[in-house]
């Protein structure tokens, strides 16, 4: 793949691209779902998230992303996991590849409405989740999160 007709800046990358997943919850433990509008996750429900910029922490990021994916302000509180995100083309060539740090914040203020790349949005409890068409490892996250949270009250 010639790197100079790449569509997108993270596509076929020579390094593993860093970026933010972001739990953010509501006071009903409700989790904020974007649907997503471009590759490598088209058309799958995720949280929202995004590439790491550089000089911006991991924290910097989540409030970033999930404000210009959702219009949501949030507060991030912990890291909750890191995962690798690998995508290969039909020639079996890394198309993506992302570490991903799964982050829980919690929600602050503001009305949920799908933008940037987020073709829907909303808020969602885990047993919803389950139904969704989701990539990878999303949905064990979050309930591993949610029981976590359930033990701490």
């Amino acid at each position: 793949m010639d790197k100079g007709s790449r569509k997108d800046k993270n596509e076929y990358p020579d390094i593993p691209v860093p970026a933010v997943g972001i739990a953010v919850t509501d006071e009903s433990n409700k989790f904020l779902m974007i649907k997503r509008g471009k590759p490598p996750a088209e058309d799958y429900w995720s949280v929202p998230g995004g590439s790491i910029e550089l000089g911006e922490t991991v924290f910097n990021a989540a409030k970033r992303e999930v404000k210009e994916e959702t219009g949501i302000i949030c507060e991030p509180s912990k890291v909750i996991d890191a995962i690798d995100a690998i995508y290969k083309d039909e020639k079996g060539q890394i198309k993506y590849h992302y570490v991903i740090v799964y982050v829980h914040a919690i929600y602050l203020s503001g009305k949920v409405k799908a933008m940037d790349d987020a073709t829907e949005a909303g808020w969602f409890t885990i047993d919803e989740i389950k139904n969704l068409k989701t990539p990878g490892r999303t949905y064990g996250i979050l309930k591993g999160l949610l029981d976590k949270i359930s033990q701490e009250f």
